[in-house]
């Protein structure tokens, strides 16, 4: 199995040795969208073998949301006929099954195009120490549907992703054919203490452009620390192990859109 990773990155130093661990085994080839670090991501990126990096485009210069939105529509489809399976993903989104080669090899002999993936939002107090397998040992998290994404399909049978603003869903074309059960969750990593998720905030923020801000476009890098604590308890409430599948599965994501006929809106 051929496997081809696209992801945006801003000054991801910290998040990067972590990503390349999860991701290592079984992606071959990375291209990896920067918007400027000035920390030592560049270093990082180019230091790595499978990675390709480009400078991050502003399809639309006025908002940095739809140019992400635009870009990860369109830069999986230079993989069609080099590439199995492509994969739209974030730095912070850790895309996990027990046995992905063998899953991805599974899905492929059987047909199926289009992979979405349960959401969890994970928590922890602090960075994790450098040379952990987040996916392995923290695994604390609550369901979160905003993160049940479409991240890996065909790039030969998906002729459009049909991506929302986020991908927070999707509205593919194409041979859509998803598996039978969800076995895939994507782990959302961000989480990591109160202090570094605020100071992340902030960062994000300054990036931010005027249609950005007037269509209400990452509104949450503008939290204040009230507001944060807010949503830190709110998910700490319902947090577990995403790796007991039966309590995960059976309380987790009401909002499985690809499992209903109907979806949550219009494609953008």
């Amino acid at each position: 199995m051929s496997v081809h990773l696209y992801a945006i990155c801003w000054n991801e130093a910290d998040m990067l040795p972590f990503f390349f661990r999860h991701y290592d085994p079984w992606v071959d080839r990375y291209v990896i969208f920067d918007n400027g670090s000035t920390d030592a991501t560049m270093e990082l990126l180019a230091a790595h073998p499978k990675v390709e990096i480009r400078a991050f485009p502003w399809i639309d210069p006025d908002s940095f949301i739809q140019s992400s939105g635009l870009l990860q529509c369109i830069c999986w489809q230079e993989s069609q006929g080099r590439a199995d399976w492509v994969v739209i993903t974030a730095i912070d989104e850790h895309l996990h099954h027990a046995d992905m080669p063998s899953y991805l090899a599974s899905c492929h002999r059987n047909g199926v195009t289009a992979i979405p993936a349960l959401g969890f939002q994970m928590l922890s107090d602090h960075l994790p120490l450098a040379g952990t397998w987040l996916a392995e040992t923290l695994r604390i998290g609550a369901p979160f549907a905003d993160m049940n994404k479409l991240s890996i399909f065909d790039p030969d049978r998906i002729r459009k992703t049909g991506y929302s603003v986020g991908r927070h869903y999707a509205v593919p074309e194409g041979e859509v054919v998803y598996p039978a059960a969800d076995e895939v969750v994507n782990l959302h990593y961000k989480y990591f203490g109160r202090n570094r998720l605020e100071a992340r905030n902030r960062l994000l923020a300054t990036g931010l452009r005027e249609k950005d801000r007037a269509c209400g476009y990452g509104r949450q890098y503008d939290w204040s620390r009230a507001e944060l604590d807010l949503s830190w308890q709110y998910f700490a409430s319902r947090s577990l192990d995403y790796r007991d599948t039966e309590v995960a599965r059976a309380v987790s994501h009401p909002l499985r859109w690809w499992r209903s006929e109907t979806r949550p809106g219009d494609c953008r």
